[in-house]
């Protein structure tokens, strides 16, 4: 067993620290406070190459795995963008190179790696729906053949980015949840040009507003007679299970990156604060009560750390992971959440003035306890695959 991580990752994290320590605390707020893309860290890690970590080298990428992603991601968080919206900023781009590398076709992969290598391209994903959130495979939106065309009308709900996006990652239905057997069968996933669809009046999308991460728009997408070529097809038509789930386990993976590193942000706030505040006479980390929870925090952040790289690992290396992406996830979403919270409670009433940055930590800290799936389904996958209970439902 050998815990060092790759020299590969060992260069990413460097490289995005050295990016990222351009950018203080101040700038991140003033980001979410505006609600503004970060617009100029987005053109350094374009510039420097970061953003086509995970395109295959001959389509003029990095050629790295999932490792070195979520190594990226967890620094970026860490350096003050925190929590979900340091995974959009990053590794929306990694994210798509790495379904197209697996499942795209050759067509598909000249097409687009070389955009998401530039920069110059970007893609969302969209499997949520109003009434199918946790149970995705109850998604109701329709891709319908018409000679070589599918047409595809539904909706989706959560969907991050649309507003940048040129190519989206659709899921959707050509067999009906109800008649499909097993449940997993029927699935097709596509891919869409974003400006086409919304030029021709096909697809539309509304903001949804948001108690934060309000630098990277969340949305309601609607698609009303959606034509898209049968080319489009990632993977094959019917079998869309195998591409989605080598989708939903590099995103667990890649937002416990991002929580891990928000939780780096919040136990940093928290530790310098309660090195400097003095109260009776003395710095206020002095005090157990305080010092205690900080410190449990920093068990929790490294614990959860090896599973994260060991889920990265194995899917790296094409072995089963999911396992490890769920616990994963559930750890760092945890540990975001009680480092936030001992923040919080270390900065006492000042907490609640936005001249700290306690507040925003908290709420993007909070988003990785239900999104993009809840800590119950995590709980309840680990119950039911790997131990083996009986299911709810």
């Amino acid at each position: 067993m050998d815990f060092t991580l790759p020299e590969s990752a060992q260069a990413v994290q460097r490289g995005i620290a050295a990016v990222c320590a351009r950018y203080d605390m101040d700038y991140w707020q003033r980001c979410e406070a505006e609600k503004r893309w970060p617009e100029e860290v987005w053109a350094e890690l374009a510039k420097g190459g970061w953003l086509g970590l995970a395109v295959p080298e001959e389509y003029g990428g990095g050629g790295q795995g999932l490792l070195e992603l979520t190594v990226a991601t967890e620094a970026l968080s860490a350096s003050g963008a925190a929590g979900g919206s340091a995974f959009t900023y990053v590794l929306t781009p990694g994210f798509g190179a790495l379904t197209l590398a697996r499942h795209g076709s050759p067509e598909q992969r000249a097409a687009l790696l070389p955009g998401l290598a530039a920069g110059e391209v970007e893609t969302c994903f969209a499997l949520t729906e109003p009434d199918a959130g946790s149970n995705a495979l109850a998604i109701s939106t329709s891709a319908r053949a018409d000679g070589a065309e599918y047409v595809i009308n539904g909706q989706k709900i959560w969907i991050t980015g649309v507003q940048r996006a040129t190519w989206m990652l659709l899921v959707t239905r050509t067999i009906p949840a109800a008649e499909a057997k097993p449940r997993t069968n029927g699935l097709t996933v596509f891919l869409v040009n974003v400006p086409e669809a919304v030029a021709a009046g096909q697809l539309s999308y509304r903001p949804i507003p948001k108690m934060g991460a309000n630098t990277t728009p969340s949305n309601m997408v609607f698609f009303d007679d959606l034509r898209v070529p049968a080319t489009s097809v990632i993977g094959e038509v019917h079998a869309g299970a195998v591409v989605l789930w080598d989708i939903l386990n590099p995103e667990r993976v890649l937002l416990a990156a991002s929580a891990l590193g928000g939780a780096e942000v919040a136990l940093r706030v928290g530790v310098a604060y309660a090195k400097e505040r003095e109260v009776f006479g003395r710095a206020i980390g002095s005090n157990q009560a305080i010092a205690f929870p900080l410190a449990r925090v920093k068990a929790r952040i490294e614990l959860a750390r090896l599973t994260l790289y060991k889920a990265a690992w194995l899917f790296d290396r094409g072995l089963p992971c999911g396992t490890e992406a769920n616990i994963a996830k559930l750890a760092a979403s945890e540990a975001a959440w009680e480092a936030a919270d001992a923040a919080f409670q270390t900065h006492g009433g000042m907490a609640y003035s936005l001249e700290y940055p306690v507040a925003r930590l908290l709420t993007e800290a909070r988003i990785g306890k239900v999104a993009p799936v809840t800590e119950e389904l995590l709980l309840n996958y680990l119950a039911t695959q790997v131990l083996g209970l009986p299911r709810s439902f």
